[in-house]
């Protein structure tokens, strides 16, 4: 450094002799002029540089020491000095906060914190992986920091689109090698699944000896491992530790302590203090551990004596077992310790603030307790008596926390204090526990309090029939207005006394109705039944007399109390009463329905038995009103009762048909077929035009094996049956029918109006086809087209004989013909689709489907049909494509969602069995999927909900019938399974996919509903 400043001196020394030299006559004046000056001032020689430094002063140049240090430049480094800063290098001290220069700064530069802050951030380089660029590095935009202007957004936009042209250019290829690579990489680096592939293939030869033969997995433990031996803890007793104590043995080694602690000090706090007081220790002979046991003893006592001592004065720890209830020491509160020490503060103050406030003592007791001092909340109570002593709740309070006698010792008290509550006697006979101190009790309290009903109900309760009876006649003296007392004495007495006893109680209470109900009911119990109506007319009569309004809805609910008490005259007795009163004319109907409907709810069926009978006498020309009470008979009554009801019913509504048709059916079911013939003909003569009953005179007569007499019946109906078409259009003109004999009577007319007569041609083609008639009926199903060919139906069964006969080419034609007179006909397209599957032709059947749906959008049963022809052929991503379209499309369709849930996965099929839910959740077919999903998973008692569920929403649903009745056959016991089998046959399930299969086959043609279901339950398999 000393070299440095040398040299630096010397060349600043030459450059200014060197200017001198090019300028000496101005040089010459200065130095004059300099010379002059030294002169004057002290005579001294001037050195030989002053006269160049001295000029260049003059010529305002900035001499050398003026001038800005070099970098790194520390003054006297040289000299060997260290150097040194001061506040004028580094500016003055500025705390973060303070503001900056500029006043005008913008928000977020205001202090000098946020612009270090920033400064810092721009200096800083963010070197993180995710910020580095293959082209730019590290740096990333050399422009971020400047604005960013429209100019500069399209730009960006058009590199953007040429980097996507150029990216689909190469992304075929690229897309080639990734695939390659990963089958490349696959097979380097197969999955486990696929390496044991082989092996797994192979397990299916393996026999079931052979897989019981493979050994266990050996136990690779040790034997101590295998086999734990639990340590034994064995407690010592006190004499070996007073042995050892007094033997003062000697000790080997250092006690860890005394390093510990080192010198005298103690383990114990207090320096040199020992445990002991008084500063000594004691001996080794003085320990008595004998005295120690005696007191851990003495201590398990009081513990127990606290424990024993609770508020009903039993013991609810074994004093002669070991703690065997821990927890009754511990306090049941859940709250926090510094709650219940507010709590208790905030009670104190008001106990305080306000001493004869029973609330306030009430809580504090209660609030201790809670926390376990049982004591205290003892004593608090004890105090709030002194200071309440005319509350009854202290008093009642108290008696409960205190134990046993000294509870009675309060009550009696209390007593003193309160010698007319009704509540602190009832607690007193309470704390007795022989029958004749509560006796005694009861009878001391009604001395003081004799106009208690409650008393005297409790007081009578504990007697025997005899003394109750003498006390109930002193209780209705005492109190005559408790209509409870009256019917109890009532009950108890003899009839003639009863009636009597009635009597007073009406002179006393003229304004309570269950009097005289008790009353009617105690005549029907006597037999004189001839007086519950007149009883419960004159009620009426005299409630009103008496200013009380006739309430219709409590008089129905005694009514259903007597039903259920087995007074059926007193309750019919009060519907025929009440029944009309505050109802409308023209409401009278609807109110009287919903009432039967809401009795038979509730299991009083007499009631609706006598509201229908009623609604009968008002309305004996409603059929509707007929039919609901025939069905209710049907459900509930007998058959004769029911055969009873119909024949009033059609003597009422001769045309009403459907009644004829219930008659013979009972009849028939019965087993007396010629009475339901005979009910039959008398339905004829009056409705000779009715179709209806002409088909069930063909049904009745085929299900008796009289086919000749049934196929002449249906020969002369067709004879008769007008043409399907006049004109274009249906035939409503019938006034050119013939009659058709059936023992003398006509019909070719249904019940719903003027139809043709193309059910009369469809049961004569069925009865041909199921007895075999191939040929006949296919001449009779031609000559019906020929008049009906609108009617699906009957093109159907065309097909289907027609399959039946192998014709598959025929069959094609008929389902194609018929599709083009009845293409909205969803049977057709899939018995067309389903054909067509059945010859191999897949293509053909897809095409057919996609057709229907075309034709017929929104169609959940071809969409279904379409998931299932694919999910057939193996055929599942595209089975699972069609059905997520079919929802879509059809989004609250059961029957897709139902298949939905079983297309997935087991574990996905719960989560897409409660979206089904969401969409359709009263659906049957969603509740019987759900059903199948708990069968699935061996959740019997689930799945048995769902399913009867399932059978409650829709009892139509044969096939939810059928999978009950298989269900119950794996799971379910003998009764179970009989009880589901009759629930269906009085059900009489007629739809349902499998269940039509079975029903509607040719031969189970005349198989009853019991049988069917067996047949179709047969035929499910638990592929689910």
């Amino acid at each position: 450094v000393s070299i440095k400043s040398s040299l630096l001196k010397r060349v600043v020394g030459s450059a200014t002799m060197a200017s001198a030299t090019a300028k000496q006559p101005a040089k010459a004046a200065s130095k004059a002029a300099s010379g002059g000056t030294g002169g004057s001032a002290g005579g001294a020689p001037a050195m030989p540089l002053a006269s160049p430094l001295m000029g260049g002063l003059n010529k305002k140049k900035k001499p050398f020491l003026g001038m800005a240090a070099p970098l790194g430049y520390v003054p006297g480094l040289g000299r060997g000095a260290t150097g040194f800063t001061t506040r004028s290098d580094i500016g003055p001290a500025r705390d973060a906060n303070d503001p900056v220069d500029d006043r005008h700064a913008p928000p977020g530069k205001r202090t000098v914190g946020d612009q270090m802050k920033k400064n810092q951030e721009e200096d800083e380089e963010d070197l993180n992986d995710t910020n580095y660029d293959e082209f730019n590095g590290y740096a990333g935009s050399l422009f971020s920091s400047g604005p960013y202007e429209k100019d500069d957004e399209e730009a960006d936009a058009i590199y953007a689109a040429l980097d996507k042209r150029m990216d689909e250019r190469r992304k075929e290829r690229r897309e080639l090698r990734e695939k390659e690579e990963i089958e490349k990489y696959r097979m380097e680096r197969p999955k486990i699944q696929q390496q044991f592939s082989d092996l797994k293939r192979k397990l299916a030869e393996v026999t079931e000896d052979e897989w019981l033969s493979i050994p266990e997995v050996g136990d690779a433990r040790n034997k101590r491992q295998r086999n734990p031996r639990h340590e034994k803890l064995t407690p010592v007793p006190d004499s070996f530790f007073a042995k050892h104590l007094q033997t003062g043995e000697n000790h080997t080694s250092v006690d860890p302590l005394q390093g510990q602690f080192a010198g005298l000090a103690t383990p114990f706090p207090g320096g040199l203090n020992t445990p002991y007081p008084g500063g000594m220790t004691p001996e080794a002979g003085e320990l008595d551990m004998r005295k120690i046991g005696q007191a851990r003893n003495t201590l398990m006592d009081m513990r127990l004596s606290q424990v024993s001592d609770s508020v009903s004065g039993q013991t609810v720890v074994d004093p002669k077992g070991y703690l065997t209830d821990l927890n009754s020491m511990i306090p049941t509160h859940g709250g926090d310790i510094s709650d219940i020490k507010k709590a208790r503060l905030l009670l104190k103050s008001v106990r305080e603030t306000n001493p004869h406030h029973p609330p306030a003592w009430i809580a504090s007791a209660r609030l201790e307790e809670v926390t376990g001092k049982l004591q205290v909340a003892r004593n608090l109570i004890m105090k709030g008596t002194e200071m309440c002593p005319k509350s009854e709740d202290v008093w009642l309070e108290a008696a409960r926390l205190q134990p046993g006698d000294t509870a009675k010792a309060v009550v009696a008290q209390a007593v003193r204090h309160l010698p007319q509550s009704v509540r602190i006697y009832i607690r007193a006979a309470e704390l007795e526990t022989d029958i004749r101190a509560k006796k005694r009790v009861l009878r001391k309290a009604l001395e003081n309090v004799s106009k208690s009903v409650r008393l005297w109900k409790i007081a009578v309760e504990l007697e025997e029939p005899e003394d109750a009876r003498i006390m109930l006649s002193r209780a209705v003296e005492c109190c005559p207005t408790s209509v409870e007392l009256w019917l109890a004495l009532a009950r108890l007495e003899t009839y003639e006394n009863a009636r009597r006893v009635l009597n007073k109680a009406r002179e006393n209470i003229p304004t309570d109705r269950h009097i005289w109900i008790t009353a009617a009911k105690l005549e029907e119990a006597n037999g004189n039944t001839q007086m519950v109506e007149k009883i419960i007319d004159r009620a009426i009569t005299s409630l009103r007399a008496n200013g009380v309004e006739i309430n219709r809805e409590q008089w129905i609910q005694d009514a259903e109390e007597c039903d259920k008490a087995g007074s059926v005259a007193t309750c019919q007795a009060v519907i025929r009463a009440v029944i009309g009163i505050g109802i409308e004319e023209e409401d009278c109907k609807h109110t009287w329905m919903e009432d039967a409907d809401s009795c038979v709810a509730h299991g009083a069926l007499e009631c609706a038995r006598a509201i229908y009978a009623h609604a009968l006498q008002v309305f004996p020309s409603k059929k509707s009103v007929w039919l609901r009470a025939a069905y209710f008979e049907k459900n509930h009554g007998t058959r004769e009762s029911l055969e009873a009801l119909l024949q009033r019913a059609v003597a009422h509504c001769p045309k009403a048909e459907v009644l004829w048709l219930m008659g013979a059916k009972s009849k028939w079911l019965a087993g007396d077929v010629p009475a339901a013939r005979s009910i039959l003909a008398l339905a004829f003569q009056a409705n000779p035009n009715s179709e209806e009953i002409w088909l069930a005179a063909v049904k009745l007569e085929s299900e008796n094996n009289e086919y000749e007499r049934a196929r002449r019946l249906l020969a002369k109906a067709r004879s008769s049956a007008p043409t399907a078409r006049v004109s274009g259009g249906p035939l409503t003109n019938w006034t050119t029918l013939g009659a058709i004999s059936y023992e003398g009577l006509s019909c070719v007319i249904t019940r719903h109006g003027p139809i043709t007569g193309f059910k009369v041609f469809m049961k004569s083609v069925r009865l041909e086809w199921v007895l075999g008639n191939i040929d006949a009926a296919h001449e009779l199903c031609t000559e019906a087209l020929k008049h009906y060919e609108d009617f699906p139906k009957l093109w159907m069964m065309r097909g289907q004989i027609e399959e039946q006969s192998e014709n598959i080419d025929k069959a094609r034609e008929a389902y194609n013909q018929g599709l083009k007179k009845c293409p909205h006909s969803m049977s057709l397209w899939l018995l067309l689709s389903r054909l067509e599957e059945r010859v191999g032709q897949l293509t053909r059947a897809r095409a057919i489907l996609e057709k229907a749906r075309l034709k017929n959008p929104q169609t959940p049963e071809i969409w279904l049909e379409s998931v299932r022809l694919e999910y057939r052929a193996g055929l599942k991503n595209i089975s699972n494509t069609l059905m997520a379209k079919a929802l879509q499309e059809c989004p609250n369709s059961g029957i897709l969602w139902a298949e939905a849930v079983f297309l997935e996965a087991r574990p996905q099929r719960k989560t897409k069995s409660v979206d089904a839910l969401k969409k359709c959740e009263h659906d049957p077919h969603v509740l019987l999927a759900v059903a199948k999903l708990f069968w699935s998973e061996r959740k019997i008692t689930k799945a048995r909900e769902w399913f009867l569920r399932t059978v409650k929403i829709e009892p139509d649903l044969g096939d939810a019938w059928a999978f009950f009745y298989k269900f119950e056959l794996q799971h379910g016991t003998e009764e179970q399974q009989q009880e589901v089998k009759k629930r269906c046959e009085n059900a009489e399930p007629r739809h349902g996919e499998l269940w039509c299969a079975e029903s509607k086959h040719v031969l189970n043609w005349q198989k009853n509903i019991g049988e069917i279901l067996v047949l179709v339950a047969s035929k499910i398999k638990n592929t689910f």
